[in-house]
């Protein structure tokens, strides 16, 4: 029997995943991550996630553990995050974890429980190609898909990975926990970075850093100065709302510069880039994309993907341009690649062109 380890968050998507596997015959390990050390109302490895993923186990009548990855965490992802916003970049902590520690750290302790394939609660989907290869794709029901976070994932790793939730809606997945009686078919999915309490993202990366806040100048693209802030930590390009301005039309965020903590500000248009440049890549096709081929990106987890043109692509990073402008491109977000469902590869986005 293949026996096979599904990280358990003590949420809905996770418990059920682990269900779909049980009924499917395999022997299956429950574990539960440990990974942050924080305030425990930050909504991140709380006792009750615990006691609820354990509750889920026992129902299912598989063994769970609990291991603590909080150092690798705190490493990989929460000093990163900091980081980042410090520099006037928006970090994407969620592929961060996914990369460094899910699909990295947790694959070398499955396999230290005799594990042959690892099994997550995201919505996403592995299919088969034509030659054989396995490929990553967008869940069934793009409302629910979580492909974007899950570019960083190793090419070669593929073939051992499974995503029981991917062709279900979520209303589907809630109505097997029902009909399975788990424990935790009514409880609310949280969808914040798990580790900054009340969602203030200011006020955590202060208190992380242990750095004040920095006052710096609010201008127009002409340099005249509209207001004052209180540090570039507090905003992302596209950002409107929180800028403090008064009335007149409405101004968004559209540059941030970390040198002089100069926040400048535009209207909607201006926010509008002709292309962008990402760097760090992961690829998870054989052939990277030639210039002038036509694909699709994604620069949020909630936006759209949109078309763009291949300007260059190699192992490091490519540049595409798009014909009707990319919408808030933001430096420290990834930007991910598709060709129709298919996870063509991502990267993390370096500028706005």
């Amino acid at each position: 029997m293949t026996r096979v380890v599904v990280a358990m968050s003590g949420g809905v998507d996770s418990s059920v995943a682990a269900a779909l596997l049980v009924e499917a015959g395999y022997d299956v390990v429950g574990v539960a991550m440990r990974l942050w050390n924080g305030p425990s109302d930050s909504g991140c490895c709380s006792l009750d996630d615990f006691v609820d993923a354990r509750r889920v186990a026992d129902r299912l009548g598989i063994p769970f553990f609990v291991m603590d990855f909080s150092d690798l965490f705190e490493h990989q992802v929460v000093r990163p995050f900091a980081e980042e916003y410090l520099q006037g970049r928006t970090p994407n902590p969620c592929a961060r974890c996914n990369q460094f520690v899910k699909f990295a750290a947790l694959f070398e302790r499955a396999r230290s429980l005799g594990a042959t394939l690892l099994a997550t609660g995201h919505y996403a989907r592995l299919v088969r190609g034509c030659g054989g290869e396995w490929q990553l794709h967008a869940a069934r029901h793009r409302e629910k898909d979580q492909s974007y976070f899950l570019f960083g994932l190793p090419r070669e790793r593929l073939a051992e990975i499974l995503f029981p939730v991917g062709d279900r809606s979520k209303q589907e997945v809630r109505a097997l926990a029902r009909e399975w009686t788990l424990p935790v078919a009514e409880k609310a999915e949280s969808q914040e970075v798990c580790f900054v309490p009340r969602r203030n993202y200011a006020e955590f990366v202060e208190q992380y850093t242990g750095q004040k806040s920095v006052r710096g100048k609010i201008v127009d693209r002409d340099g005249a100065i509209l207001g004052v802030h209180e540090g570039i930590h507090r905003f992302t390009v596209g950002q409107r709302r929180g800028l403090r301005l008064g009335g007149g039309q409405p101004r968004y965020v559209v540059e941030l510069d970390p040198a002089t903590g100069t926040v400048r500000v535009g209207d909607r248009a201006a926010t509008i880039a002709r292309g962008l440049r990402a760097t760090r890549v992961n690829w998870l096709v054989p052939d990277l994309p030639s210039p002038g081929e036509i694909l699709a990106v994604k620069i949020r987890s909630r936006f759209n993907p949109v078309p763009v043109v291949i300007e260059s692509a190699d192992e490091a990073g490519f540049v595409v341009r798009s014909l009707d402008g990319l919408q808030a491109v933001t430096p420290g977000q990834a930007a991910v690649l598709y060709h129709g469902d298919r996870v063509v590869g991502g990267g993390w986005i370096d500028a706005a062109l």
